[in-house]
Formats: structure tokens, C-alpha cells, sequence
């Protein structure tokens, strides 16, 4: 495989993949750049779950609905932040337009920080605006360790 010198004029039949290469890294430098980017909702640090259930795939389409609770007391459901008074009507009005039964559900997610209170608080709205079905949301825990075991206090 020696490199052709001089003029000869003809085509040249190998492959140069340079170009192409370079265009794949720059491609997957925007991909890498955008990703974050397309993460839906309110970032709220979960708490850790236990025991490790299936994940429910619902709650990475477009028409879930999703509150979040941040460790500063606040309420937003999807992007949007709303107010303790109004959490119930905006659920209302996002469940309005669900019609399936198992699409049905509200998802939770609190933060690790955040005030019990105010989770029981998002709960007892969506369950007034005539939800029943809600998902808390936690994150996987990493690893095979196993849950430690409740002890009843004597």
C-alpha cells in the first residue's frame, strides 16, 4: 500500500475515510452537547429505592403527568411551577385529556430533602382532584446489596 507520486491523471480507487470520520465525531459531539438538554421535568435528588421494582415506562411519555416536590418547597408539575393552592387544578386539567384507565396515574417525585409534609401534601391534591392511581418515583439502587432488615422497636 504505497503511496502514488506524480501526475498520472487517473482515478484514484481507494477509500479515503478521514472525512467521514471526522464528520462522525462531530456528530456524536453534538449528540453528547444535546442529550442533557432533552431531560423533561424538574431536577429533584430521589431517594434511594430498596428493593429494586420494575421500572414503569409510562413516565417518559410526553403525556404523563409529573410533580415534582424540590427540597425548597415547591411545586411543579412538568417544567411548570405552580403553587400549593393550584397543584389540584392543574392536575385536573392535564388528566382531563387522558382517557385510558391505566394511563390514569399521577407520578411523584420528591426530593430526598424535601419535607414530608409537602409529599403528603401533593398527594392529598392529586387525590382530591380524583386521582387514585399515584407512582412514587425513587432511583434504582446500584449494586446487589440486599435491603437491610426493619427491626420493630422494643
Amino acid at each position: 500500500m504505497g503511496m502514488a507520486v506524480g501526475g498520472s491523471g487517473g482515478f484514484n480507487s481507494d477509500i479515503n475515510v478521514t472525512p467521514m470520520v471526522d464528520v462522525m465525531l462531530v456528530v456524536l459531539i453534538i449528540f453528547m452537547v444535546v442529550t442533557p438538554l432533552l431531560q423533561s421535568g424538574v431536577t429533584v435528588a430521589l431517594p434511594k429505592n430498596l428493593n429494586n421494582p420494575e421500572e414503569d415506562q409510562r413516565i417518559i411519555k410526553e403525556t404523563s403527568v409529573v410533580v415534582a416536590v424540590t427540597n425548597d418547597d415547591k411545586y411543579f408539575v412538568g417544567k411548570d411551577e405552580v403553587d400549593k393552592a393550584t397543584l389540584e387544578t392543574k392536575v385536573t386539567e392535564l388528566m382531563a385529556e387522558v382517557t385510558k384507565s391505566e394511563d390514569r396515574i399521577v407520578y411523584i417525585k420528591g426530593d430526598a430533602q424535601a419535607n414530608y409534609g409537602n409529599v403528603v401534601e401533593a398527594v392529598n391534591a392529586i387525590r382530591k382532584a380524583g386521582i387514585d392511581r399515584i407512582g412514587l418515583v425513587a432511583d434504582k439502587k446500584k449494586g446487589g446489596d440486599t435491603a437491610p432488615v426493619a427491626r420493630p422497636a422494643a
